[in-house]
Order: C-alpha cells, then structure tokens, then sequence
C-alpha cells in the first residue's frame, strides 16, 4: 500500500499545526485505519483524520545523556583519570601555584586562629608565619608536630 503522497501531505500539515518541522519519519499512521489514510488524496482529509487521531507527529528524538551523566558521575568520585585520559602536564592540570596557595592559605589561616585564641603569643605567631612562608612546613599536621616538638601546647591534640 503506497502512503509516500498521504505521509508529505500529513507531514506539511502537521508542521504548520505544531509550528515545527515535521518530516516524513516522524509521520505515524496507525495500522488499524490504512485503508481509510490510503483513501484519503486532498489536505482536507488528510486534516480529518489528523483531528481522528489516525494520524500523529512522533515526539522528537532527543540525545540520551544516561552516559554522560554516568561517566560525569564518576568523574566526581575521581575515576577516569588515569594516564590515557591526560593530555597535559602535572603542572597543567594542578598548577604549583595553586597548591602553595592552598597549602599557605590553610597555614596562615591556623596560625591566625592560634594567636587569637592565645596559643601563640604575637612574636611566636610571626616567627612561624616566616616559617611558613619560607615553606618549612609540608602541612597543618607538620607544622603543630613542630610547636609541639619547641613546647608549645597545640589544642585538640593532648
């Protein structure tokens, strides 16, 4: 049964009632009423049976995201970086500049709260900024290892 001439009519139809393109593989006719579509040769009835229901637009066809989604998922839990993913230096991907102000910031931070709290008193608290703006320190448990081993008592650790 040909249906190509029903389908473009249905097709051009259907574009002007939803206001989007339709094209040809989107038009579904329901096999139950093929004879009553093959029947039909004008617009007018072509309209008709649209309004019927014998005749539907198929929804568009969207691209799934289940994967991405699922590789971006674990991509936060830190998979899927291993050598073949990189392209880039070590430096590139996490700047050295970038670790120092971490590792810096986080010091500075700790010191600040110690001399507030008066764990360090003022020339103490310079002399370990100095310390650790000379990087002396790898981190914040380095850097309490050492107070405590020049006999000062660091909180939260007795």
């Amino acid at each position: 049964m040909q249906l190509s001439n029903q389908k473009r009519l249905a097709a051009e139809i259907l574009s002007v009632q939803l206001g989007q393109e339709v094209g040809l593989n989107r038009v579904w006719i329901n096999d139950n009423y093929l004879e009553q579509v093959s029947s039909a040769v004008q617009k007018e009835d072509i309209r008709e049976l649209i309004e019927m229901g014998y005749i539907k637009a198929k929804p568009v066809q969207g691209t799934s995201r289940v994967r991405a989604n699922k590789n971006a998922a674990q991509r936060a839990k830190g998979r899927r970086k291993g050598h073949g993913t990189r392209s880039g230096t070590a430096n590139a991907r996490f700047p050295r500049k970038q670790r120092w102000m971490r590792t810096i910031r986080s010091q500075r931070r700790v010191l600040k709260v110690m001399r507030d709290d008066g764990t360090l008193d003022a020339s103490k608290y310079r002399y370990y900024y100095r310390k650790a703006k000379g990087n002396s320190y790898r981190s914040i448990a380095h850097m309490k290892t050492n107070m405590k081993l020049d006999g000062i008592k660091v909180g939260g650790d007795e």
